[in-house]
């Protein structure tokens, strides 16, 4: 072993491994004898791609000059369904559907064109009918003269966007759409009785989002494709629903969070039942249409995600009885799980390696993998394998996190020297810190450093309560939380409590200005696409979140929360990276913080990136990203890279 210090070390794990060598796979389905997902191929621009495999045989259904994605509520989903003969796609340019025979068709004709409008009229969560030979969808439609109100706090003379959410139905031979429900902010996973004849669907309303609350419709639904005599199922103001399925015409299973964690239910003639009670999820938070954490699995079980203090376990679900049963795939996540000929397929997830395709044969056990994202080809002892803690917080409450130790093969630290550490803080806020391996967790640990992926409160994987905790008090239990997480691992001897640097991207953005500018632990910061201004977030972000940042702040703690109201209390280098086409989190946001303090003296830099969005696809930026935060970090630090990285501008920069 070579001694190098932390913080330094040469590392194999480069920024094309981490942002452009590997695919991602989304929306598995099995269809006909074909399982068919998205691939999204960071080399072709960042584009998704329409696969079908028979086995492990695969080719792509969209052409080249397609992406496949939908913008509905600006993060898509539920952008492809298919038929007996032709997959029908949203493509993201134009946001229009279009049709491809799955059979291959015949070489150069492009797929045809269904949908007529433009990118103000969008479609998204896409479920085929059958019966009708049409799709029904989510549409969204952007300037709609008397939709929807503006957000709360918006100046008279700005442009109103009047975006307007209803559920259609859509010819697939004219591209007549037509309107099945309307009235209602927001819909969800639209979901077809297999006899045809009945349809659910979920529903919301401002101010809340889907993990708030929502409401779980049934309806008949007659031969013309027209809805009547609706039933409320389930829901409300505070009771979230996810992923209704239907067992027959008459019964569905469904999630909700009613005792307070997404547990499985049953609605049939004899009323609502809970099926399975237990403290854990089997939901999500909705924040892209079309998602799955189950699926049935014959007419009384489910195969389910269920996840527990924030881990993933595959088990399967006696909904009659009310038991669960694990089943031993060996992933750290199971997503969009789907019925297959051996049982189910799934996208799988591992600490180790990267994500795949898998089949799974329920009685045997045995897994396939269809696909792979890639190979990653490390050394032995390269990667660092996450640790989950818990630690008190403020006021004594539990807080979660995942640490990741430096790990490298051939280099160790010196003797008496502790590792620089990075906080990471996810977006959301609801989502979580997940323990699928993380290439960009692994460029640091690599690299000397450890990391420490905090599940503050406000994380999904917990419960509705501790999901709860960060309303009304977004900018200080998320903040508590990471200085807590950082200070137990520095008690520990873990970490070098002067070298703590802290990062995240969009809420977890936020989260990371929040946190050098009214904490005092961190010495160097990191916000992508992040918030510094809470009322110019709640009147200039999109539909979907314009009542978010209410729920999460009061409105009059708006100012007292915003970091860029107190920017002479940021002392602490920060460096900003935005996408100039952003519309969740617009560059003002970045551009005021960064302004604010190269003038307070702070050293500051900014990176904007031309074309880019809220997050960065193109790879040759999302590598630029990673490694001038890096180098940013280094500088702060005060040690020289192993790597050879392109230099930064830092204003203000106190180092040579």
């Amino acid at each position: 072993m070579t001694t190098v210090p932390y913080g330094a070390w040469p590392s194999p794990i480069t920024t094309d491994l981490a942002t452009a060598r590997f695919v991602s796979f989304a929306d598995l389905k099995f269809s006909g004898d074909r399982h068919y997902w998205l691939e999204q191929r960071p080399r072709e621009g960042g584009r998704s791609v329409l696969v079908a495999a028979d086995g492990r045989r695969r080719r792509d259904i969209t052409p080249t000059q397609m992406n496949v994605r939908s913008r509905v509520y600006e993060y898509g989903g539920g952008a492809y369904a298919l038929s007996h003969d032709a997959a029908y796609f949203v493509n993201f340019l134009d946001q229009c559907i279009y049709a491809a025979p799955i059979d291959g068709g015949t070489p150069g004709h492009p797929p045809r064109r269904v949908t007529q409008g433009d990118a103000t009229e969008r479609f998204g969560g896409l479920e085929w009918d059958p019966h009708r030979r049409c799709l029904i969808a989510i549409r969204e439609r952007h300037h709609v003269a008397g939709g929807d109100t503006p957000p709360p706090r918006e100046p008279a003379d700005a442009p109103r966007d009047t975006t307007v959410n209803d559920l259609v139905r859509i010819d697939t031979a004219t591209g007549e759409v037509g309107v099945l429900h309307e009235g209602h902010d927001f819909y969800a996973w639209p979901c077809l009785a297999e006899s045809g004849d009945r349809l659910a669907f979920v529903v919301w309303d401002h101010p809340n989002m889907p993990w708030d609350g929502t409401q779980l419709v049934i309806s008949d639904i007659d031969g013309d494709g027209n809805v009547s005599n609706e039933t409320l199922v389930a829901g409300g103001m505070d009771e979230s629903i996810y992923q209704p399925t239907w067992i027959d015409d008459d019964s569905l299973v469904y999630v909700s969070d009613q005792s307070g964690y997404w547990n499985l239910h049953v609605y049939d003639a004899s009323g609502v039942r809970i099926a399975v009670p237990d403290d854990a999820e089997y939901g999500l938070p909705m924040w892209s249409l079309g998602s799955t954490n189950y699926v049935m699995a014959g007419r009384g079980h489910v195969v389910a995600q269920r996840i527990e203090d924030g881990e993933a376990e595959l088990v399967i679900a006696d909904i009659e009885r009310g038991i669960t049963t694990p089943l031993s795939a060996g992933f750290t996540s199971y997503r969009s799980l789907t019925r297959s000929p051996a049982g189910i397929s799934f996208i799988g997830g591992s600490a180790d390696d990267v994500a795949r395709v898998t089949e799974l044969d329920i009685a045997t056990g045995r897994a396939t993998t269809l696909a792979s994202a890639g190979d990653i080809g490390f050394p032995d002892g390269t990667i660092s394998a996450p640790e989950t803690i818990a630690f008190r917080s403020a006021g004594g409450a539990l807080a979660y996190a995942n640490f990741y130790p430096p790990q490298h093969p051939e280099c160790v630290g010196p003797p008496g020297e502790l590792p620089p550490l990075v906080v990471t803080t996810h977006g959301g806020p609801t989502s979580a810190a997940g323990r699928d391996l993380s290439l960009r967790v692994q460029y640091y640990t690599s690299r000397g450093w450890g990391v420490l992926d905090v599940n503050y409160g406000g994380s999904t994987g917990f419960g509705r309560e501790y999901r709860e905790r960060l309303n009304g008090r977004w900018g200080v239990v998320d903040v508590e939380d990471c200085v807590a997480g950082a200070r137990h691992l520095a008690s520990e001897g873990r970490i070098d409590v002067n070298r703590i640097a802290i990062r995240g991207g969009s809420a977890g953005g936020y989260t990371t200005l929040a946190a050098v500018t009214f904490a005092d632990v961190f010495r160097a910061g990191a916000s992508h696409y992040g918030i510094g201004d809470l009322a110019a977030l709640a009147r200039d972000t999109h539909k979907f979140e314009s009542r978010y940042v209410n729920r999460l702040v009061d409105e009059a703690d708006f100012e007292a929360r915003s970091p860029i109201r107190h920017a002479s209390r940021a002392r602490c280098p920060m460096i900003f990276f935005q996408g100039s086409d952003d519309r969740i989190v617009p560059p003002n946001q970045a551009e005021s913080m960064f302004r604010a303090l190269k003038a307070n003296g702070v050293p500051v830099a900014y990176l904007l990136f031309e074309g880019e969005g809220h997050g960065f696809r193109q790879p040759e930026n999302a590598a630029r990203a990673i490694e001038a935060e890096y180098l940013f970090f280094s500088k702060v630090f005060g040690f020289e890279p192993a790597d050879d990285l392109d230099d930064i501008f830092v204003e203000n920069a106190p180092w040579t």
